[in-house]
C-alpha cells in the first residue's frame, strides 16, 4: 500500500487517507481480506497524528470498503455489491429529493455532473 499526503492539497490529510485507500481497494490494488496497518502505525509512517488515520479509518469502515475485526486487525472488505446498492440508493435519494424540488431531469442531471466535476477533480 502506498499513500502520499500533499500538504499543499486543498484536501484535509484525513480524506486524503481515505480517498488513496478507498481507490486503492476499487481498482484492486489492494485486494479483499489485505489487512491495513494499525491506526498508530500508518499514523507514524505517515507522520500523522493517531486522529487523523483513525477519522480516515472510521470513514472507510462507514463506506463499506474496510471492516475492522477487533484483534483481527483492520481489512479490506468484500464491498463490490454492497457499494453498488449504496451508489443506487444514493441515486434514488437524490432523485426523489431533486423531483420534490420541482427540478426536471435535464437540471438535475446537471447538478449530478458539476458535482462530479468537482469531487472527481475533472
Amino acid at each position: 500500500m502506498t499513500l502520499k499526503i500533499r500538504i499543499d492539497d486543498g484536501a484535509p490529510p484525513y480524506e486524503q487517507v481515505r480517498a488513496q485507500i478507498s481507490e486503492q481497494a476499487r481498482s484492486g490494488a489492494l485486494p479483499v481480506g489485505y489487512r491495513l496497518p494499525t491506526v498508530r502505525g500508518l499514523a507514524e509512517t505517515l507522520g500523522l497524528a493517531a486522529n487523523t488515520v483513525a477519522k480516515a479509518y472510521r470513514a472507510l469502515e462507514a463506506d463499506g470498503v474496510i471492516e475492522t475485526r477487533g484483534r483481527n486487525g483492520t481489512l479490506i472488505a468484500a464491498a463490490g455489491e454492497a457499494a453498488e446498492r449504496e451508489l443506487a440508493s444514493a441515486a434514488q435519494d437524490f432523485a426523489a429529493r431533486a423531483r420534490r424540488l420541482g427540478s426536471g431531469e435535464e437540471e438535475a442531471l446537471a447538478a449530478v455532473r458539476d458535482a462530479l466535476r468537482a469531487a472527481y477533480g475533472a
